[in-house]
């Protein structure tokens, strides 16, 4: 593959925009190398501006869950621009979308929709604070919650010490009200809260870590969280920007029992569009202005092609119901990492969970950030840029989730183990 195109774009994108890029992964620096630019997308595949066609796993980072262009959410958007892209005031099909979300995740009473996943969390936070008339917020090592000050941090010195910024530009104050604790560690948690249950406003979590590559939750781990923010009357968010309606019609709480208090969306709920969304219990959601004092707005909220494209979506989802063979793709997939690993003698552990799946070069269970770290990054980079040059389009980072799309076929899962075959094979080569 040739990617004359590409890299020149890049070389001008450099010049204008930091990075070269508006997202950072975008860049390729965990893997190197030139980003493809795409220049459009069908189905399952990614053509760039170069001619280059891939079997797309990034499915722009879990929101294309239907795969690019799918016909019905493509004439939804079609029939609503039409209308007028953004009124700044109410629609009926705010109201339909919010109808759809409350009826499909039983925990939201009440949803207010936002641009993005970091305003959604930042929103819900803001919610908690007021709620429960505390400061202190706890998350968990490695779970990604946005660009939002307080929550961009790392642990300090001690399992249960307040973190430190992990971000230039996040004053320390700010990162003092936030303790980071290892994900999956039930002691530690239980410990903290027995120690400072009574300053914690929120307790955040991705229910399924999806941004140190697919982490899942241990047997308890949730259900403690559940407990223990019970025991101290603070909220429990259950980020499911990732996991929203893509490993259940509904959140991954539907399919572990949990219930949070606020659940934050996004991805899949706007069909490739912008869109955020919190929703939770009608006492915390009655907080939010206008009905209460928690100010938070926005000109493009509910913005109707964002919304249009979500409706089209989970329409499809609730009738298709594709989950099943979702996690089957995934399980083959992840069956196919493991054997050829184990045939050119490859450490490689891979965690999958419906339709995500994120194969670790490690030769331990991964459980934590603390097991995602110890992972060969060099290797994933050789074996990203093997399978990229046969056509298929892995994450760009050892520390991102790979997602299967109801687009993906028999004949991309044949050519995609193929080129895992091919590609441990020269990764052993060239080591």
């Amino acid at each position: 593959m040739r990617f004359d195109r590409s890299e020149m774009l890049f070389k001008r994108a450099k010049e204008l925009i930091p990075g070269g890029v508006n997202s950072p992964v975008r860049a390729f620096k965990a893997v190197g190398g030139t980003p493809p630019f795409i220049a459009y997308g069908f189905g399952s595949r990614l053509v760039d501006v170069d001619g280059n066609e891939f079997i797309d796993y990034v499915c722009s980072w879990g929101a294309l869950i239907l795969g690019h262009a799918h016909p019905e959410v493509v004439s939804a958007v079609k029939a609503t621009i039409e209308r007028g892209s953004s009124f700044g005031a109410s629609t009926e099909a705010e109201v339909t979308f919010a109808e759809m979300l409350c009826e499909a995740i039983p925990s939201v009473e009440m949803v207010r929709l936002v641009n993005s996943g970091t305003e959604a969390v930042m929103s819900a936070i803001r919610v908690a604070r007021a709620f429960t008339g505390r400061q202190k917020v706890i998350k968990f090592i490695g779970c990604y919650h946005g660009h939002v000050d307080y929550l961009l941090v790392k642990a300090g010195s001690g399992i249960a010490t307040f973190a430190v910024p992990d971000s230039a530009g996040v004053p320390s104050e700010f990162a003092s009200l936030t303790i980071a604790l290892p994900y999956n560690d039930t002691d530690a948690f239980v410990s903290t809260m027995r120690q400072f249950g009574s300053e914690i406003a929120a307790v955040i979590v991705e229910p399924v870590a999806g941004n140190m590559g697919v982490v899942l939750p241990k047997h308890g781990f949730l259900e403690a969280l559940r407990e223990e923010t019970e025991r101290y009357r603070c909220v429990l968010i259950f980020d499911e920007v990732i996991t929203g309606f893509r490993l259940c019609y509904g959140g991954a709480q539907n399919l572990f029992n949990v219930t949070p208090d606020i659940t934050v969306l996004g991805k899949i709920i706007g069909g490739g569009f912008p869109i955020g969304a919190y929703g939770g219990r009608r006492e915390l959601m009655e907080l939010v202005a206008p009905l209460g004092s928690v100010y938070q707005a926005g000109t493009l909220s509910g913005n109707p092609i964002a919304v249009a494209a979500g409706i089209a979506t989970l329409n499809v989802l609730k009738r298709e119901q594709p989950y099943e063979k979702l996690s089957e793709y995934s399980k083959v997939l992840s069956q196919a990492l493991i054997e050829a690993a184990a045939k050119a003698k490859i450490k490689l552990h891979v965690n999958f969970i419906g339709s995500m799946l994120t194969p670790f070069f490690t030769d331990t269970t991964v459980s934590n950030f603390d097991d995602v770290s110890r992972c060969d990054t060099g290797l994933y980079a050789r074996f990203f840029h093997q399978m990229l040059s046969r056509g298929v389009y892995m994450p760009p980072s050892q520390f991102e989730a790979a997602f299967v799309s109801t687009t993906h076929s028999d004949e991309d899962l044949e050519r995609t183990i193929e080129a895992i075959n091919e590609a441990l094979t020269a990764c052993t080569d060239s080591a």
